[in-house]
C-alpha cells in the first residue's frame, strides 16, 4: 500500500517539470558516492535509516559488493520533501574508477545537475577532475559535497579553524578547475559556500551541513567535533540529517528540466533549433514529438532490452511506434518504467523532462536517438578515454560458442565503451576496454552471471596509425572503370584535433551548412572556404569535399563517407584505427547512370585512392600513453622512480608533503600491464596510482617495425 502511494506520487510529479531534478552523483573512487546515495534513499523512505551507508543499495551486482567499488551506473526515482513541497529526484549513482568512466559520460547525457563528492582529507583527485570535465562538457551544472569530514577530526585531529581552512582550500581548487575548463556559458557555475551550493559532512555517519543551515540552526564545527569526541553521532544525524541538507542544495542550486534544456539542447543537439522539434526540445514540451535518448541498456531475462534514458520532448506510452534514427528501424513501446533501485515499476505514460526505462526498443544502443518521426540525431556520446587494451576470448566448450556470441552482443549494448570484434569462423573474439580491470570485470561476468566458461589471452594494447606529411593527389578507379575519385591526405591541424578531443567539435556527418561549426573552425585558423567543405568528423579524423560543380556528388557523398570510415577504422600499416588525419576529396568523375555508381563501385575506388595517399604521406604508428599520479610514503621514492624508468616511463614531477610522496609520470600503456602489482611489491603494498589523462605519441623509431610486425602476425595479415 505504501509502495502504491509512492509510485502514485512519482507519477503525479512527473507531470510537474518545475518540481523535477535530474541529477548524477560523481566522484573519484572511494570518495563515498554509493554510501551517500543510501542516505538519500533513506530520506525518501525507501530504506531504513539505520541501514543507510551499510546496504550500498545501488551496487546491484555481486562483483560490485565483492570488489567494494561501483562498476555500473544505477538509476533511482525518488520523492523528497523540501520546505513543505514534494520534488521528484531522478538520481544516477555513477562509478569512480577510471576504467568505468564511460558510465559517467552516459549518465551526464541524461542529467541536468551533478553532486560532485570530494574526500575532505584527500581533496581533489584525478578522477574528480575527469568527472567534472565530463559534466561541464554536457552542460551539467555542478554542486559540491565535501565528504568524510570525520577524517579531519579523527585522523588529522584538526581544530575548527583548521577544518574550515581545509574545506576552503578544496572549494578553491574545485572552482579553479571549473574556471580553467568551462566554456563561457558555464563560467558562472562556480560553487559557493555562502549561498549553499557547497555542503560538507560524513555520508557514513549520515550528517551534513551548509553555511545557510549553520546560520539558521546555530550549529558549528565545535558541535561536530563534540559529537565525535562524546559519541553523539546519532544525535548529530538527527540535528543535521544528510538527506535534508543535500536535497535543499539540489532543489535550490540545480536546474529543473525546463530551465536546463534551454542551454543544454544547443550544445548536445545540432539540428535546426527553429524547427518544430528544435523548439519542442528547447522548451521540454510534453506535447511535442517524442525524442528519447537511451543512456543505459540493461538486458532483463524477463523483459529483454530495457533502455534507461532521458525523454527530452513529447510523451511516451505503451503501444507507440517510434523510429530509431541510427539503427533506421521502427519499434513499438511495450512498457514504460520508473526505477526504484534494482526494481522497475510499470507506469502508463511519461512526459518530457523525465528519466525513464523503456521496453520494446529492440536492437537499441546507448546514445541512439529514438523519436516519433525522423529527426537529426543527438551528438554522439564522447568518452574521455578510449578502449586501448584488448584481450582475446574463447569459449572452452565448442557447444557454448553460439551462447558466447549472443552474450558478447549483449555486453556491447550494456557497455558501449567495450569494443567487441566477433569472428564466427575462428571462434576467437576480441574485447577492447579501458584497462585491465575493465576487461577483468567483463570476463568475470561472462563466467559468473552469463554462465559461459571462457579462456582469455593476456591483454594486448590497441595502437593508432597516422601520417606525418601531406600526400600527393591519388586516384582510385571503380571496378567497372566508369568512376574515378581523386583524394589527398594530410595531418590534421593541432588546434582542430584538440577541439575534437575536447568535444568542442562534435563527431558527426555534416549534412547542411553548419554556421556554428564554421565559426569554431575559423576561430581555430581554418579558412572560411575550407570550413564550409567539412563533410564528416569521425574518430579524430576529418573528411572535406573540395570538389566543384560535380552534378551527382550529393548521391555518392554518403558512400564516400562510408569508405572513409572503413579506412579510418583499419589503417594501412597493421589495420589499427587511424587518428589526426584530414582527407580531402579533390575531384571525381562519375558515370551519368546511377546504376553504374552504386556502393560496389564507389567504396573500393575511394578506399584504394585513400590508402595510396596514406602510403605516400609517411605513415607512422602511435602508441597510447597514460599520465598517472602515484601516491606512496616518501621513503619509497627510489623504488617508485626505478619502477617508472623500467617501464619506458617519464617522471614529470614529484611533490612531498610531510612523509607523503605524489609523483606524476607518463607511461606507455603497453608497459603498464601489471603495474599496480609491481608498484605494490616494490613499496610493501603502500603505493597506489590513478590515471589522469590519456594521449597518443609516436612509437620510438627503433620499435616501429617490430611492433607493426607483431600486430600483423597476431592478426594474420600477410606481409
Amino acid at each position: 500500500m505504501v509502495e502504491d502511494k509512492k509510485t502514485h506520487k512519482i507519477t503525479e510529479l512527473m507531470f510537474k517539470p518545475k518540481y523535477i531534478r535530474n541529477i548524477g552523483i560523481v566522484a573519484h573512487i572511494d570518495h563515498g558516492k554509493t554510501t551517500m546515495t543510501d542516505s538519500l534513499l533513506a530520506g525518501a523512505g525507501m530504506i531504513s535509516e539505520d541501514l543507510a551507508g551499510k546496504l550500498l543499495v545501488m551496487d546491484f551486482h555481486e562483483d560490485e559488493k565483492a570488489r567494494g567499488i561501483t562498476i555500473d551506473s544505477a538509476n533511482v526515482n525518488m520523492v523528497h520533501s523540501v520546505e513543505g513541497k514534494d520534488y521528484l529526484v531522478n538520481l544516477i549513482d555513477t562509478p569512480g574508477h577510471v576504467d568505468f568512466s564511460g558510465e559517467v559520460t552516459r549518465a551526464m547525457r541524461a542529467t541536468d545537475g551533478a553532486i560532485v563528492l570530494v574526500d575532505a582529507a584527500e581533496g581533489m583527485m584525478p578522477q574528480t577532475e575527469t568527472v567534472l570535465r565530463q559534466a561541464l562538457r554536457e552542460r551539467v551544472k555542478p554542486t559540491l559535497f565535501i565528504n568524510k569530514v570525520d577524517r579531519l577530526i579523527k585522523e588529522l585531529k584538526l581544530n575548527p579553524q583548521e577544518i574550515q581552512n581545509r574545506l576552503l582550500k578544496t572549494i578553491d581548487s574545485v572552482n579553479k578547475f571549473i574556471l580553467s575548463i568551462a566554456s563561457k556559458e558555464c563560467k558562472s557555475w562556480l560553487v559557493g559556500v555562502k549561498e549553499g551550493s557547497v555542503t560538507f559532512g560524513s555520508a557514513k555517519d549520515r550528517w551534513a551541513m551548509s553555511i545557510p543551515f549553520m546560520q539558521k540552526t546555530n550549529l558549528s564545527f565545535k558541535d561536530v567535533i563534540d559529537a565525535y569526541e562524546n559519541n553523539k553521532l546519532e544525535e548529530m544525524a538527527k540535528k543535521a540529517p544528510l538527506y535534508t541538507i543535500i536535497m535543499n542544495m539540489v532543489v535550490k542550486h540545480l536546474p529543473d528540466p525546463i530551465e536546463a534544456q534551454v542551454y543544454r539542447i544547443p550544445k548536445i543537439w545540432h539540428g535546426d533549433i527553429e524547427s518544430e522539434e528544435g523548439q519542442a526540445l528547447k522548451n521540454c514540451d510534453p506535447k511535442g514529438p517524442v525524442i528519447f535518448v537511451p543512456t543505459k541498456i540493461v538486458i532483463d531475462k524477463h523483459a529483454g532490452e530495457v533502455a534507461g534514458g532521458r525523454l527530452f520532448s513529447g510523451s511516451i506510452k505503451k503501444g507507440q511506434e517510434l523510429w530509431m534514427n541510427m539503427a533506421k528501424k521502427t519499434v513499438r513501446v511495450q512498457q514504460v518504467n520508473v526505477y526504484r533501485g534494482s526494481r522497475r515499476l510499470i507506469i502508463d505514460e511519461a512526459p518530457a523532462g523525465n528519466i525513464v526505462g523503456v521496453v520494446g526498443l529492440t536492437g537499441v544502443s546507448a546514445g541512439e536517438t529514438v523519436s516519433s518521426e525522423k529527426v537529426e540525431p543527438f551528438e554522439a556520446l564522447k568518452h574521455m578515454f578510449e578502449p586501448v587494451v584488448t584481450t582475446s576470448i574463447e569459449a572452452k566448450k565448442p557447444a557454448d560458442l553460439p551462447k558466447l556470441i549472443s552474450v558478447l552482443k549483449q555486453i556491447g549494448k550494456e557497455d558501449p565503451t567495450i569494443k567487441i570484434e566477433i569472428n564466427e569462423e575462428t571462434g576467437q573474439h576480441l574485447l577492447s576496454g579501458m584497462g585491465e580491470l575493465h576487461l577483468d570485470v567483463v570476463a568475470n561476468r561472462i563466467k559468473t552471471e552469463k554462465g559461459v566458461d571462457i579462456s582469455t589471452s593476456p591483454p594486448i594494447v590497441v595502437y593508432r596509425e597516422t601520417i606525418t606529411k601531406p600526400s600527393r593527389t591519388f586516384e582510385g578507379r571503380s571496378p567497372n572503370k566508369h568512376n574515378v575519385f581523386f583524394l589527398q591526405v594530410e595531418p590534421l591541424e593541432n588546434a582542430v584535433y584538440k577541439a575534437i578531443k575536447d568535444g568542442e567539435i562534435p563527431e558527426v556527418k555534416i549534412k547542411k551548412k553548419d554556421e556554428n561549426l564554421s565559426k569554431i573552425l575559423t576561430s581555430l585558423g581554418v579558412s572560411h572556404d575550407e570550413a564550409k567543405q567539412y563533410k564528416e568528423v569521425y574518430r579524430d579524423c576529418v573528411l572535406c569535399d573540395k570538389t566543384r560543380g560535380i552534378v551527382h556528388i550529393g548521391e555518392v557523398i554518403e558512400m564516400v563517407m562510408a569508405a572513409f570510415e572503413q579506412v579510418v577504422d583499419s589503417g594501412i600499416l597493421a589495420k589499427e584505427p587511424c587518428m589526426k588525419m584530414k582527407v580531402s576529396l579533390m575531384d571525381t568523375k562519375l558515370h551519368e547512370d546511377a546504376i553504374h555508381r552504386g556502393p560496389a563501385q564507389v567504396l573500393p575506388a575511394v578506399r584504394d585512392s585513400l590508402r595510396l595517399a596514406m602510403q605516400d604521406a609517411r605513415p607512422l604508428m602511435f602508441e597510447p600513453l597514460q599520465n598517472i599520479l602515484i601516491e606512496a610514503p616518501f621513503r619509497f621514492i627510489g623504488e617508485v622512480t626505478k619502477t617508472i624508468q623500467s617501464k619506458r616511463g617519464q617522471l614529470l614531477s614529484m611533490d612531498q608533503e610531510g612523509e607523503h610522496l605524489s609523483a606524476k609520470a607518463k607511461l606507455p600503456v603497453s608497459e603498464m600491464i601489471g603495474l599496480s602489482n609491481e608498484l605494490r611489491g616494490a613499496t610493501e603494498g603502500r603505493a597506489t596510482f590513478f590515471i589522469t589523462n590519456q594521449l597518443f605519441a609516436p612509437v620510438p623509431k627503433d620499435l616501429q617495425e617490430k611492433i607493426i610486425r607483431q600486430i600483423r602476425q597476431r592478426k594474420g595479415i600477410e606481409s
